[in-house]
């Protein structure tokens, strides 16, 4: 089989893969918007958010998702998946720099592989096209 023809079906699980840890994340700021508005304070430094703006948020980030999922206007909706990844791998560089220290939690080292993953699906948003609204 050739790689034109493997391609498409290996992106495809990536993009479902990425998609589904997205979507945890996603719908705890509807389960829990508290966890959501301690997450922004902790990590970006925004606090007073009350649950409103987390589910506006949610809202606004459930639908680049469900575009990113579906395919649908890659060049965009991948980029800004790889954006707000890129975003949330990043703020956690503290726990990078003392991955054994109080509190540190060594899943949060996951997020790098995930970011190549975003970076791949973007690159090769082209190839990406099994099950995908724009081919």
């Amino acid at each position: 089989m050739t790689l034109e023809k493997r391609l498409p079906l290996a992106l495809f699980l990536l993009r479902i893969g990425v998609f589904l840890v997205m979507l945890v994340w996603t719908v705890d700021k509807f389960v829990n918007p508290e966890h959501g508005a301690a997450v922004f304070e902790k990590f970006y430094f925004i606090g007073g958010l009350g649950n409103s703006l987390i589910y506006i948020i949610g809202a606004v980030q459930l639908l680049i998702i469900l575009a990113f999922v579906t395919g649908f206007q890659k060049k965009i909706s991948y980029l800004l998946v790889l954006f707000m990844h890129s975003v949330s791998t990043l703020s956690a560089f503290k726990i990078y720099l003392d991955p054994y220290g109080d509190g540190a939690n060594l899943l949060f080292f996951a997020a790098w592989p995930m970011l190549a993953a975003c970076f791949t699906l973007y690159y090769l948003r082209d190839f990406d096209r099994q099950w995908s609204l724009d081919k």
